[in-house]
């Protein structure tokens, strides 16, 4: 009896203790963890918003840039966190959405160990083709791959890469049969693009748009729900012949599982006040991002619907990890 009312006593005080801890949040400076290296338009999204929550929470928002294992050792350092919001991280498309799709064993599971607070942005691709590459829109491009199976390939950074799987994506959708040239990294990719070794890419913006925009590249379509911004004349896929076809490299705030709710709302709310910041918008708009901001709920089903989008890509296609 009196190891049952202990029992009752300790829960009891825990969640006092803990409803104190999320209503005094917060009392201390914040980890915010980066799974990659510093420099790059990543790290510039990170180091915009952690800035901004310096200033709106009174704490300093320290980035602490974790890379190592395509990204898996910072995601595993949130995972093992302690929930109580003081060590929050910058999640990946490549990590929450497609490596559940690669890897048999990751040391964390995106949706069981994590609290997802908000979708912070997305970048969609851009797919560029050589000028050799005689079709001048996706439509076209579409039938001359049909008609000539297997002698067109596409450029990606890597095996499992936002890049690879769009390609697959779009051979599945179209019914076509291109074929996947892996480098390790856009760079190389992009060189060999211009010089014609490979037909066509989808790339991140920033690495083609000055080809394209010199004559070097031709841009067929973006791979996002709308047209971009940066391009608006050039059509989405969706629009161009496969409704509902979308691929975007994503990004979003999570903090540890069991994450008190009041935490997470409050870190959400100041995240998507910092997102409407004229400033902020300029900055990030500048380097290919487009802001989303949406509710911890949203971007929970957002993760688990990119899981099962890429689990299906992999499987049909027959992708494994190197």
């Amino acid at each position: 009896m009196l190891r049952s009312l202990a029992a009752v006593l300790g829960v009891v005080l825990l969640a006092f203790s803990t409803s104190a801890s999320a209503q005094q949040y917060p009392n201390r400076p914040i980890r915010f963890v980066v799974p990659f290296a510093p420099g790059g338009s990543t790290d510039t999204l990170a180091r915009t918003i952690g800035q901004k929550l310096t200033e709106a929470l009174q704490q300093q928002v320290v980035v602490d840039n974790r890379s190592g294992a395509n990204g898996n050792i910072g995601m595993e350092i949130v995972a093992h966190a302690a929930p109580d919001g003081y060590t929050i991280l910058l999640g990946y498309i490549a990590n929450l959405g497609i490596g559940p799709a690669l890897y048999a064993k990751l040391p964390f599971d995106p949706v069981r160990d994590y609290a997802p607070i908000t979708q912070l942005a997305s970048s969609p691709n851009i797919l560029a083709v050589h000028p050799s590459l005689p079709v001048k829109s996706l439509r076209e491009l579409i039938a001359y791959a049909k008609t000539n199976p297997k002698k067109l390939n596409f450029a990606s950074s890597g095996v499992g890469s936002i890049g690879h799987l769009t390609g697959e994506l779009l051979n599945r959708s179209a019914g076509v049969d291109m074929v996947h040239v892996p480098y390790k990294g856009s760079g190389q990719a992009v060189i060999d693009l211009l010089g014609g070794q490979v037909q066509m890419m989808f790339s991140g913006m920033s690495s083609v748009m000055q080809h394209i925009k010199a004559g070097k590249l031709r841009a067929l379509a973006v791979t996002g729900a709308q047209r971009s911004p940066a391009v608006p004349d050039v059509p989405t896929i969706a629009e161009s012949g496969f409704p509902g076809f979308e691929a975007t490299a994503w990004y979003g705030v999570l903090a540890a599982a069991r994450t008190p709710k009041t935490i997470v709302n409050r870190l959400h709310d100041e995240i998507v006040r910092a997102l409407a910041l004229p400033d902020v918008k300029e900055r990030l708009n500048n380097v290919g991002f487009e802001l989303v901001g949406g509710t911890p709920d949203e971007f929970t089903a957002f993760i688990k619907s990119e899981i099962a989008k890429w689990t299906r890509v992999v499987r049909d296609a027959h992708i494994s990890a190197e």
